[in-house]
């Protein structure tokens, strides 16, 4: 077993299947849960040990993961008397893989330099399903001596890892991808909806899509969604998403840059948490389209589904 222990805050989606794969490499194991016990327990009966607070896993860690919802939480889980920093010590290393807000990444990670530490951002690529089996993506921000330092903790739970830059550039790179793939639901969304308003229905757009140089994998866990009605195929909250996206248009703004199409699919996830469905799974948003426009997409669905 490695003498380095390991921290980690945040066991939901992603984070349980982390944390299980650095036990399972030999990782001693320090876990902070939150509402949802079920991770929290499962982890504990594999042999982990559960902290009552930030602050004592500061204390007793040398690395320290977080994947969390935003940077609120991120900020929460660093400030106040039980909070990381006031537990760090020279030489922790915090592995933050929440999807966050730039600048908030770069006023914490100024916060733990001066207490000794290093903040890294490694924020994930793919689902649950990748988390569980050790194959995340990561992009990793951090200096050449951190990334080599801690190169072999994250080859515990990711399989495609991709040093970007220092500090403070795999968020920026993981809102640039998230872009990417919001745009893309919204885009599906519409295509979907508008070929059922004209008489083609959703298996006959992914058949003819599917088949053909402009299908990804993205298109593949959306349709199968969209046509199959497969609920647990992408579990991203649309909340998160609409999160993302409101990072995403803020990065531009500090930027200087126009950026409508990211101002546009922002609209579309706000939306749709508006309406109250921000709990629903992203590749959800085909049917919030398909109400606005009066059609129902689970029936449309069905169409031609074999």
């Amino acid at each position: 077993m490695s003498e380095t222990k390991i921290g980690f805050i945040g066991v939901g989606f992603m984070g349980h299947g982390m944390a299980k794969n650095l036990m399972e490499k030999g990782y001693p194991l320090w876990i902070k849960g939150n509402r949802n016990r079920t991770p929290v327990d499962n982890l504990v009966r594999l042999g982990a040990t559960e902290v009552a607070s930030s602050r004592e896993m500061a204390e007793t860690c040398d690395i320290i993961h977080l994947c969390l919802s935003n940077s609120p939480q991120v900020e929460s889980a660093f400030r106040g008397p039980d909070g990381i920093l006031a537990g760090a010590r020279k030489g922790l290393i915090v592995i933050d893989t929440t999807t966050a807000d730039p600048t908030s990444t770069a006023v914490l990670a100024q916060e733990l330099a001066a207490k000794g530490g290093t903040f890294v951002d490694a924020p994930l690529g793919r689902t649950p399903k990748e988390a569980e089996a050790g194959t995340l993506d990561a992009m990793v921000g951090c200096d050449d001596a951190t990334f080599a330092a801690i190169k072999p903790v994250l080859d515990c739970w990711a399989g495609n890892i991709t040093h970007v830059g220092p500090t403070g550039s795999g968020h920026k790179m993981k809102l640039l991808m998230n872009f990417i793939s919001m745009g893309y639901a919204s885009l599906y969304a519409e295509v979907t909806v508008l070929g059922a308003a004209v008489g083609i229905p959703p298996a006959k757009v992914r058949q003819v899509i599917g088949s053909s140089r402009l299908t990804n994998g993205f298109f593949d866990t959306f349709m199968t969604y969209a046509v199959d009605r497969d609920r647990e195929i992408h579990k991203f909250t649309i909340a998160n998403a609409a999160k993302d996206l409101r990072y995403v248009n803020a990065m531009a703004d500090n930027a200087g840059l126009m950026t409508v199409m990211a101002a546009a699919a922002k609209q579309y996830f706000a939306q749709v948490e508006a309406s109250g469905h921000g709990g629903d799974y992203v590749p959800m948003i085909t049917d919030h389209v398909g109400r606005l426009n009066g059609l129902d997409m689970e029936a449309e669905a069905a169409k031609g589904r074999d």
